[in-house]
């Protein structure tokens, strides 16, 4: 490789590879050749480091054995290395001050692209992934117009699609959530356990698919309910606690026979978690885990994951038995319950606004930690993008890091596969 620099009015030759130092961009692969103008102020004589030449024998093999080299140097006569770089210059009207008196200087760690890498305490991957899927009885995969780029899936075409697209970039576990049609709701939600409902068919065609797939299920009566609620409603408004309870061990068993691996009771029912345990070991499905929903806050985050389900309330909230987002402490009794009745995974809903809470049951508990990164949360951030106010993908992948950050090994989050693509990139 050849580099040739000469003062005065001249060409600079450029080989790829070889900065000049003149601002040149040469072609890959191509020598160029740039004029200087003469009336251009005389630039410093450049020195080009090449594997020929004979300016530094350090560079170049000489042949000598290593007791001859050794020689060399114990004799005075060490090849030359290239010159240290020299101090850069301070810009015009820099003040002159004495050094800070500093033993340590943090941003030392932070200097280089290499050294900032090496020292990140907090790694993200498509391994640490849930993706979210929305499907439904259709043919066709009809978007969701409050989640851009987010769809009702048909269970039979583009949901094996979209699981496809994942596992190419690194993702292998999903969680299902159905539109179940009108007419197959009720007031007690018996279609959540049908072996031939919509959510067993799709596991078990996924399953004939992609048998290694880690299938998810939520775990609740509110896609399957007339009232539109996670519980069996009274007649005065309130949620049957005990009788949900029950549904809820009919539906997880219904979900593990069709081959999930892990049931997500969603619903925040007290209980509910031991007793579905019980059930599922009783019938033999003893290796299915349980990921609860262990602080699940009674959010306005969730609006648009309604829409996408079409499972608003019918009348009233959930306020009754989703968590008060003011309480902090109220998460402490709840993991100890889900612990002790053998919940295998801890997660809190939602993620980023919540990053306290997440942080509190990864310092309480050595179990799995997952945030759900809810649909508010993504279609902020969309709805930002598209407004010009914020860099979409990288308000995402700092959103993600920092549930990472603050103790989840897994999220929940409908940019999975978004994310995914762009950690890929990144290692290419």
């Amino acid at each position: 490789m050849a580099a040739t620099v000469v003062n005065g009015p001249c060409r600079v030759r450029c080989v790829m590879g070889l900065d000049c130092g003149v601002g040149l961009k040469p072609g890959a692969g191509l020598s160029c050749w740039a004029p200087i103008s003469p009336t251009r102020p005389r630039l410093p004589r450049l020195s080009v480091v090449r594997a020929s030449s004979p300016q530094y024998d350090a560079i170049s093999k000489t042949g000598k054995s290593i007791e001859e080299s050794e020689a060399d140097v114990v004799a005075g006569n060490a090849p030359q290395a290239p010159p240290a770089p020299p101090k850069p210059a301070a810009p015009a009207g820099t003040p002159v001050v004495p050094s800070l008196p500093l033993n340590r200087r943090p941003r030392r760690n932070r200097r280089t692209g290499v050294l900032r890498s090496a020292f990140q305490e907090t790694q993200i991957s498509p391994s640490n992934f849930v993706y979210p899927l929305f499907i439904h009885e259709g043919e066709e995969d009809t978007p969701i117009g409050a989640m851009p780029g987010c769809y009702r899936l048909g269970w039979r075409h583009g949901l094996v699609e979209e699981v496809g697209k994942a596992r190419d970039v690194g993702i292998n576990s999903i969680i299902l959530f159905p539109k179940v049609p009108d007419a197959l709701k009720s007031p007690t939600g018996d279609e959540s356990y049908n072996d031939d409902g919509l959510v067993p068919r799709s596991i078990r065609l996924l399953k004939d698919k992609y048998p290694d797939l880690i299938i998810y299920t939520d775990v609740a009566l509110d896609p399957y309910s007339s009232d539109g609620h996670d519980g069996i409603v009274r007649e005065d408004g309130v949620i049957m606690n005990d009788e949900t309870v029950h549904q809820l061990c009919k539906q997880a068993v219904s979900q593990a026979r069709a081959g999930a691996d892990v049931v997500a009771p969603s619903d925040m029912m007290d209980g509910r978690v031991g007793a579905i345990r019980s059930a599922l070991d009783a019938e033999g499905f003893q290796h299915v885990s349980i990921m609860s929903y262990t602080a699940k806050y009674a959010s306005a985050f969730y609006g648009p994951f309604r829409e996408a389900l079409d499972s608003n309330p019918r009348f009233g909230d959930k306020k009754t038995y989703q968590m008060n987002p003011a309480n902090y402490r109220e998460a402490m009794s709840e993991l100890h319950a889900d612990v002790s009745e053998g919940a295998d995974i801890l997660l809190v809903k939602p993620g980023l606004p919540y990053l306290d809470v997440v942080r509190l049951l990864r310092d309480n508990s050595s179990l799995p930690i997952a945030a759900y990164q809810v649909s508010g949360e993504y279609s902020m951030i969309k709805a930002g993008a598209v407004l010009g106010m914020i860099d979409e993908e990288k308000v995402m992948m700092e959103s993600l890091m920092c549930l990472r950050r603050a103790g989840a090994d897994i999220i929940l989050t409908y940019f999975a596969l978004q994310a995914a693509r762009v950690l890929c990139a990144q290692k290419r």
